[in-house]
């Protein structure tokens, strides 16, 4: 069957510069496509293509005949006075649904999506409910292919859980832009890099995003090779011409064309090949103290909700912790307790003295008016890291930005490009704890890959609210669970967290009332049940647990791999007289094990639960 999208050879340039050359592109049934790239590299430009928003400068787009297309943007806009009625009412009258549809339609919806009242304010909802409702918007109008751009940004993690359902049951195909690992893992068929570093300005491969780095690695090395070869095809060349080539006869001739193809051929693979990388590095004072912040019975209430009650909690030196929670349950309020921004309602807080915190806003509060140069550089043309004066335009440089870009305000800059001027300042600033609100959105993969090894190198504590899980897995040593109804509980990890939801989930729903157990359910209901097609023996295990079965091998085994590469650091007899660092690597290997070992008794645990 043809494809219900076909993109030829798309070229798209915003004055001199060019986006994207020559792209080609496909959407076929059933596919859910994970659109993965640089910032800057158009992936929502290339959405916009497909939906008819932006025209092409170059190429071919063909559409079938009657093809439903819904696409839900990065940031979620409503008009003034809308409420969650009237948007939805507006995009089932944009659907094919009838009259004598819509009202059952329009409360099951709702109901499952977990909207309570549908005349709230669509306005007034917070960041994660109003990119909830435009994915609903997009949903109820039956696409037949579904774009999201960047969908995972401000969901919390059950909202993540909830799409990834939707789409993993869906009928329609969809496209993907998001640089959540976890989430491309468990529902892409498909991954697409836009890139220039491919010859043909884009590598897609079929699978999940694992497939996809094994794949980009194997082109990577292969591309490696050819271009080593090639440098030494245009040395010999060039050593060869240099003696004095006669261009009178036809072999000299044709040599010579062929050493001009080599050379633009390796000009041409030098330029795709050419990146760089954010230099991300934050930086820790010299305390010793060993606990730094102290809460006390903290309770912290907002009008008549108690978003956590009589909360114990002791953040010491080089503490990471991961905090989590439904939207709503408190995790920017508790950070601003932490900073001291605000006071509890009841208990104390007891902070070290002249204690140094550092604060990343997810609101990302830049004046859109200043220019990069001042928001890099306040007092000055430098600046001052690490007892070093560097010039702005070098600091520009670590973080990706060109000399040209210093003169820009801030508002021209996409939502990456400002996390990055926010982490810039932030660097700057010596810190005992770093606070970071929802650092994640909008940079692409490999920034985040940097500052992953960024906060896990950082020598201070650091508190963490990501919905990020790979983040999470990665960079948290504990994880301080928020359930929004006043409980706050600590977790050794991300998937313990999730067992405690829904359990408490299990006990507070009525069994009874059948009628609540249609909350979890995907929007989009199907006929096959193919998620509990892995057999009857895990129908035994609940939802979550299902999850972590279907992947405890692999982790199992690359926590083994672990293990391998550690003992085996450990055993180099080059690190035979540095005591410090065989210090270090005994430590982590002690680490790697007791990991492995939690690992195979959680696996037992539930094997002994299908028997």
């Amino acid at each position: 069957m043809p494809p219900i999208v076909n993109a030829q050879e798309i070229t798209k340039s915003f004055g001199a510069n060019p986006l994207f050359q020559k792209v080609s592109f496909t959407i076929s049934e059933g596919d859910r496509i994970g659109l993965i790239g640089p910032n800057g590299s158009g992936k929502s430009t290339l959405l916009r293509i497909l939906t008819g928003q932006v025209n092409a400068d170059d190429g071919n787009l063909s559409i079938r005949k009657r093809t439903r297309m819904a696409c839900v943007e990065q940031d979620s806009r409503f008009p003034s006075g809308a409420t969650i009625r009237t948007v939805i009412e507006s995009a089932l009258d944009r659907s094919h649904v009838t009259g004598t549809e819509r009202g059952a339609h329009f409360a099951e919806t709702l109901g499952r999506a977990g909207f309570d009242d549908p005349d709230a304010q669509a306005t007034e909802l917070s960041g994660g409910w109003q990119k909830r409702l435009a994915i609903v918007e997009a949903l109820v109008q039956h696409p037949d292919i579904l774009l999201l751009d960047e969908p995972t940004n401000h969901l919390d993690l059950p909202g993540i859980t909830w799409l990834e359902d939707i789409l993993a049951s869906a009928q329609f195909a969809s496209v993907i832009v998001s640089h959540d690992r976890y989430f491309l893992e468990n529902i892409t068929t498909d991954m697409v890099e836009l890139n220039r570093i491919y010859p043909d300005g884009s590598l897609r491969v079929h699978g999940s995003y694992i497939n996809f780095l094994e794949k980009k690695e194997e082109f990577l090395h292969a591309q490696s090779k050819r271009h080593e070869a090639l440098e030494n095809l245009v040395h010999g060349e060039i050593e060869w011409l240099r003696r004095g080539a006669k261009a009178r006869t036809r072999k000299s001739k044709a040599r010579i064309g062929k050493a001009g193809e080599l050379m633009s051929e390796l000009a041409d693979l030098n330029q795709r090949t050419r990146t760089a990388t954010a230099q991300i590095d934050f930086s820790a004072t010299d305390r010793k103290t060993k606990r730094l912040i102290e809460l006390e019975n903290v309770t912290c209430t907002m009008g008549q909700r108690e978003l956590f009650v009589g909360l114990k909690f002791i953040l010491t030196a080089g503490m990471r912790v991961g905090l989590v929670g439904p939207n709503g349950s408190g995790k920017t309020t508790l950070l601003r307790l932490l900073q001291g921004d605000m006071s509890p309602t009841a208990g104390n807080i007891r902070r070290a003295d002249w204690l140094r915190i550092v604060y990343f806003d997810q609101t990302r509060n830049l004046d859109p008016d200043v220019t990069l140069r001042r928001a890099l550089a306040p007092e000055g043309d430098s600046v001052v890291y690490r007892d070093r004066v560097i010039h702005v335009a070098g600091w520009a440089a670590r973080f990706l930005f060109t000399g040209e870009q210093l003169s820009q305000p801030i508002g021209r800059l996409s939502g990456g490009e400002r996390a990055r001027v926010l982490i810039a300042q932030l660097m700057l600033q010596p810190a005992d704890i770093l606070l970071l609100d929802e650092p994640t959105n909008d940079l692409d993969i490999p920034t985040l890959e940097i500052l992953e090894e960024s906060l896990i190198d950082f020598p201070g504590s650091l508190v963490l609210v990501t919905h990020d899980r790979y983040m999470l897995d990665r960079v948290s040593t504990i994880v301080l669970g928020l359930d929004g109804k006043g409980k706050a509980e600590p977790f050794a990890n991300y998937a313990q967290w999730e067992q405690w939801q829904a359990k408490r989930q299990k006990s507070d729903e009525p069994k009874s009332d059948a009628s609540k157990s249609h909350e979890a359910a995907p929007l989009i209901s199907q006929a096959s049940s193919s998620s509990t097609a892995t057999g009857a023996a895990k129908k035994k295990l609940s939802y979550l647990e299902a999850r972590e079965y279907a992947t405890i091998e692999q982790r199992i085994e690359e926590a083994e791999h672990f293990v391998q590469s550690k003992r085996a650091e450990l055993e180099d007899p080059a690190n035979a007289t540095d005591a410090p660092r065989l210090v270090s690597a005994q430590a982590t290997l002690n680490t790697a094990r007791a990991a492995l070992d939690a690992l195979y008794a959680r696996w037992s645990e539930l094997e002994g639960k299908i028997k």
